[in-house]
């Protein structure tokens, strides 16, 4: 097993309504279903997986300041707060821990303003489009970057 392989994995705005959300978009699975397959996913890659998920910035922010210590690596999908939340970034940012952004739509295909991201320049990479797909692409990119 890796001596660096927790991974912290978290869910923004509004993703605790997947399974409520339009599926053509978001799929088919709930949070809990979600989580449940990245955590089997990470378990196949020798990662070990904590989840968070708010509908709040500074709830969101904060549990970012507090990663110190807990993670060796973050997956992050921020929700509707990717194309504005400064201050998500900053935190991101602060942590200094390589971090992967993740949403399960393809965000280039829709809107327009789902096209930018406050957080990509922060980010080692990003995965957009593949549904519960990304998710381990995103832990696979993880784990090679703390397999180094």
């Amino acid at each position: 097993m890796l001596s660096a392989n927790r991974i912290e994995v978290m869910h923004g705005v509004n993703l605790d309504q997947l399974g409520r959300r339009d599926q053509a978009h978001y799929g088919a699975l709930t949070l809990t279903e979600l989580e449940l397959r990245i955590a089997d996913d990470a378990a196949a890659l020798d990662l070990r997986t904590r989840f968070f998920q708010s509908n709040h910035e500074g709830e969101f922010v904060e549990h970012l300041h507090g990663l110190d210590g807990l993670a060796d690596g973050i997956v992050l999908n921020p929700g509707a707060w990717t194309h504005y939340a400064w201050a998500i970034r900053d935190a991101l940012e602060l942590t200094g821990l390589p971090a992967i952004e993740v949403h399960l739509s393809d965000v280039e295909a829709r809107e327009e303003w789902r096209r930018l991201s406050v957080i990509r320049d922060v980010c080692i990479g990003h995965v957009s489009g593949r549904g519960a797909d990304g998710y381990r692409d995103a832990l696979a990119r993880l784990r090679r970057e703390l397999a180094r």
